[in-house]
């Protein structure tokens, strides 16, 4: 895998469909990284549940959100980056309530199943959340990627 990051920069409004193709942006970078399907689809959703965590803090002032999608050789990061006075999008499933559909079990899972790490700050105006998947190697479940 190349050294120079790969991104994607977006700037949208508070609409669910825009949400959706952060999303698209994100699932886009986990597949040429090679991700699994299912680790893919939980990178794919948690930017989405970010996105629409994050319009709630949009004001008429400030009506943009900043997506930058990218992928480095050791991981994938997703950064939502808007201004004003509101908290970044924090406590994204327990929080705001969010998760995913139902697994093979009944269970509800968490939308940030597929984060391996997610970072809170604001600086100079500006709250900025990122979700960060490491890549490159499996944990001991086949199935999972750390």
């Amino acid at each position: 895998m190349a050294t120079e990051p790969h991104t994607i920069e977006l700037t949208v409004d508070s609409d669910a469909r825009l949400a959706a193709g952060a999303g698209g942006a994100a699932r886009y970078l986990a597949d040429a990284a090679g991700l699994p399907r299912e680790a893919t689809a939980q990178w794919q959703e948690a930017a989405v549940a970010a996105c629409l965590e994050a319009f709630e803090c949009l004001t008429p002032e400030h009506p943009h959100l900043r997506v930058v999608c990218a992928r480095f050789a050791d991981r994938l990061e997703v950064a939502l980056t808007h201004n004003g006075n509101c908290a970044p999008a924090v406590g994204l499933d327990s929080i705001a309530g969010f998760l995913a559909a139902p697994v093979e079990g009944g269970a509800p899972r968490s939308i940030l199943a597929g984060v391996d790490r997610v970072q809170y700050h604001a600086r100079g105006g500006e709250a900025v959340t990122q979700l960060t998947k490491y890549l490159g190697r499996r944990s001991g479940n086949a199935q999972n990627w750390v």
